[in-house]
């Protein structure tokens, strides 16, 4: 099983959309999940910094610059969705990464407390 690290990067980049209230509160996370198709995309016009910025875990041991280095998505590459980081935190707690499941679970309390 791969092991995974906090992306401060991508946590930070939620909160901030969080907070500018870039987010989607009611969607179907498995049809608004970027594809690898939507991935190669955004790729082909960001950086991969800013395409690390959508995922809150960090896949150790893989190469930067490459897609599998990048774990735990939330957002569709305009906005975070709430169904998102909670798939996030499911998984992390599912696989037993509490660090990211913590940071999952801190921008969802985010999140509910600014759209209230």
């Amino acid at each position: 099983m791969a092991s995974y690290s906090v992306n401060a990067a991508g946590v930070d980049h939620a909160r901030r959309l969080i907070e500018s209230r870039q987010y989607v509160l009611q969607s179907t996370w498995g049809d608004v999940q970027p594809t690898p198709d939507d991935e190669n995309d955004y790729l082909e016009s960001h950086t991969w910094q800013e395409y690390g910025a959508w995922h809150l875990g960090l896949t150790e041991g893989a190469d930067d610059e490459t897609k599998a280095r990048y774990a735990f998505g939330c957002g569709d590459f305009r906005r975070v969705h709430r169904m998102g980081l909670i798939a996030c935190r499911y998984r992390a707690a599912e696989w037993h990464h509490k660090e990211v499941e913590l940071a999952a679970h801190g921008l969802l309390q985010l999140l509910d407390d600014v759209s209230g």
